[in-house]
């Protein structure tokens, strides 16, 4: 197949573009800085700039690709985009990246109208931090907005958006979990942990379901190839509350317990998105994607994972 890759030099992108090529894909891969399609064009793509913003830009590199699929992997997470991350204001985070999940998705989904493209995968997200007794979402369960708390709702509509948007237009919602592995972000986790300044916040009982992130490359490979239609979680076997992975990832670095601080004495530093996450987050489930895509996540809990990460 012919695929497009947007965002092929973020975090998932950079494993997923080697995993097509792997399986005999003919790759196009976007990025919006001049520096990086080097990068691209080392993992076996061709590369192109391209706005996701801008609807021209995004016309004109989807018709000059024709691809047969479209992946939508665009984000600006990365400290190029947002410095050093404040958690007390994650709308000042998500800025772009929301805008790039609503009008960066119109641009794509019109590009393929425009081109004939019919299949169209995008990047959601498997962090839920509100109603943690309900039991593991699962993807008959929309994410409503009303039910987070007031800051992260603005961050929900974007990802509502998405979902609704790809899937209404026959292709596939997949709802990354917490990623770790190359280029996941867990090494500043870790830098912190050894530091003793990742404590576990209330209690810890927030839930995270973590995916090693080229297991959330190998679904969205599986997913593009079988034109899979409809919304996935992405998310490894185990989910598990901050108060038994956090200790366990201190311990496979050789760091001391973290610390256990209240809830009201962080919330000034940490802001309402880190105590919600690390307090009220829900777990996800994966038996549809291991279903319906046949997934088999290389990594089924994230106690081996982490170990290997640590090693």
């Amino acid at each position: 197949m012919r695929v497009f890759v947007a965002g092929g030099t973020g975090a998932v992108g950079r494993r997923l573009v080697p995993q097509f090529v792997a399986r005999g894909h003919q790759v196009t891969a976007t990025t919006t800085h001049p520096d990086r399609l080097g990068l691209l064009t080392r993992l076996g793509a061709e590369a192109t700039l391209m706005d996701g913003l801008d609807a021209a830009s995004v016309g004109q590199a989807v018709a000059h690709a024709r691809p047969d699929a479209i992946v939508h992997q665009m984000t600006a997470l990365s400290p190029d985009y947002i410095g050093k991350p404040d958690f007390r204001h994650p709308e000042r985070i998500a800025a772009i990246t929301s805008r790039l999940r609503t009008t960066g998705t119109d641009h794509l989904l019109a590009a393929a109208e425009a081109t004939g493209v019919t299949h169209v995968v995008a990047q959601s997200l498997a962090t839920w931090p509100a109603h943690r007794d309900a039991g593991p979402v699962t993807e008959d369960e929309a994410l409503p907005p009303e039910q987070l708390p007031a800051k992260l709702r603005f961050m929900a509509r974007p990802l509502r958006y998405v979902e609704d948007a790809v899937v209404k237009a026959g292709g596939a919602a997949l709802r990354y979990g917490v990623f770790y592995g190359p280029g996941g972000g867990i090494e500043n986790q870790i830098d912190l942990v050894r530091k003793r300044r990742m404590p576990v916040i209330g209690g810890g009982a927030g839930y995270f379901s973590w995916v090693h992130i080229d297991d959330a490359a190998s679904a969205t490979v599986l997913a593009v190839e079988q034109r899979a239609n409809g919304v996935f979680n992405i998310v490894d076997d185990d989910p598990a509350p901050v108060s038994e992975w956090l200790p366990y990832l201190a311990a496979c670095v050789g760091a001391k317990r973290p610390l256990r601080i209240p809830a009201w004495l962080v919330r000034p530093l940490a802001g309402e998105m880190g105590v919600a996450i690390m307090t009220e987050g829900r777990p996800f489930a994966n038996a549809k994607a291991r279903r319906e895509l046949g997934w088999e996540p290389r990594y089924p809990s994230w106690r081996t994972g982490f170990k290997e990460e640590a090693a």
